[in-house]
């Protein structure tokens, strides 16, 4: 499993760029995206369940957010996209949570009843200030988590970049 930092999110498959999108079956093509999906869907789903936790992967307790790691060719066909899909057993779609992670302390509402000044009850000069700098030095709920998802594609780079080659030469017309 790779490291998180500097992770490319795509590949580019160079020596097609020249032909038009019409040159290629796309019957063909589709079928080499399906498989590059497949493929880095598996590493990801992989990556996740053996991980258990540790470098700073997400630890699967139920095992729905190793289910829920899938892929989706374009409607044309030239693109695959590999990402964890909100499945029925989820409450709200949580892989955005731990990619993202959660800062500690709630959002800073309004000035309680009779804590402002004046008749439209605002706040003091520099309390939301304060209260914005208190909640950002409170850590996080919910640290952000490593990128399973980058780190399976960049695994399994040379094996795609192999499937997609094959899959371009062959649906040559």
């Amino acid at each position: 499993m790779s490291n998180s930092a500097g992770v490319q999110t795509y590949i580019h498959i160079e020596g097609f760029d020249s032909f038009e999108r019409d040159a290629f079956n796309r019957a063909k093509v589709r079928a080499g995206f399906r498989k590059a999906g497949r493929v880095v869907a598996r590493r990801a789903q992989l990556n996740l369940a053996l991980a258990r936790g540790a470098q700073n992967y997400p630890l699967p307790r139920t095992g729905e957010l190793v289910q829920s790691v899938n892929f989706r060719v374009s409607r044309a066909g030239f693109l695959v996209r590999v990402a964890p899909d909100k499945t029925a057993g989820m409450k709200e779609y949580y892989p955005a949570y731990l990619y993202y992670g959660v800062k500690a302390g709630g959002r800073v509402g309004r000035a309680a009843p009779g804590e402002g000044v004046g008749k439209s009850n605002r706040r003091r000069r520099g309390q939301r200030a304060a209260a914005l700098a208190a909640r950002a030095g409170s850590g996080w709920r919910i640290a952000p988590r490593a990128n399973y998802m980058a780190d399976a594609l960049q695994d399994e780079s040379q094996r795609v970049r192999d499937i997609l080659t094959s899959a371009f030469a062959a649906a040559l017309r």
